[in-house]
């Protein structure tokens, strides 16, 4: 996968069931390209939503892993078909050369100019500030003054009310999790409730 097939937002699966994630990904019909979708490692049959996602969704949506953090996780999303991966934390250089190897995006996390400067430093594709709310916008842009634009990912707190303020102030990418979707929508399956959930966020980028 190419970083310019990356999508703006990204869509953090963390706790859902099989069946929840099926359905977030039906609801994406029409958003692939502005929305990617991440399964955490610390969430029930992670991997199998991976796989099953890939088997019925891969030849158009972007569906990757999240909460890598060793690289023996790295080579089972990968295996599951994952073609991207993010973490909380540093990436090692034994992950960062594997996902090169496979030609999987990386986007490990930073929370420091000096951390940011490392991740780049040994390969990211991407980024992560992660808590970004505990940071907060401006760090985006004080950050990228002295170390030019970067490609940067807000991600911790990130919801349709604040999105808008971190992608004019230098986050390239926003990754949002439970401030996403409407939590009765996930329980009712309602696919319009999703999709309009989805269709909110790319109205505040239009905007921009």
């Amino acid at each position: 996968m190419e970083l310019s097939e990356y999508p703006t937002f990204t869509i953090i699966m963390r706790g859902y069931t099989l069946t929840q994630a099926d359905t977030i990904m039906q609801a994406m019909k029409g958003f692939e390209n502005q929305f990617a979708v991440e399964v955490t490692m610390n969430t029930p049959k992670a991997l199998e939503i991976i796989r099953d996602g890939n088997k019925k969704y891969g030849n158009r949506i972007k569906i990757g892993a999240g909460t890598v953090t060793t690289l023996d996780e790295a080579k089972a999303v990968i295996d599951a078909g994952a073609k991207f991966m993010l973490s909380p934390i540093k990436f090692s250089d034994e992950i960062f050369d594997y996902a090169k190897e496979k030609r999987v995006i990386t986007v490990p996390a930073a929370m420091t100019p000096t951390e940011v400067h490392e991740m780049f430093e040994k390969g990211a594709d991407i980024v992560k500030i992660f808590p970004a709310t505990i940071v907060g916008p401006a760090f985006f842009k004080a950050t990228q003054a002295p170390l030019g634009s970067l490609p940067l990912m807000a991600v911790g707190g990130v919801k349709l009310q604040n999105a808008s303020e971190f992608l004019t102030t230098g986050a390239s990418y926003l990754g949002i999790g439970s401030n996403l979707f409407n939590k009765d929508d996930l329980i009712n399956k309602n696919i319009n409730g999703l999709s309009a959930s989805l269709q909110a966020f790319i109205d505040i980028k239009n905007m921009l």
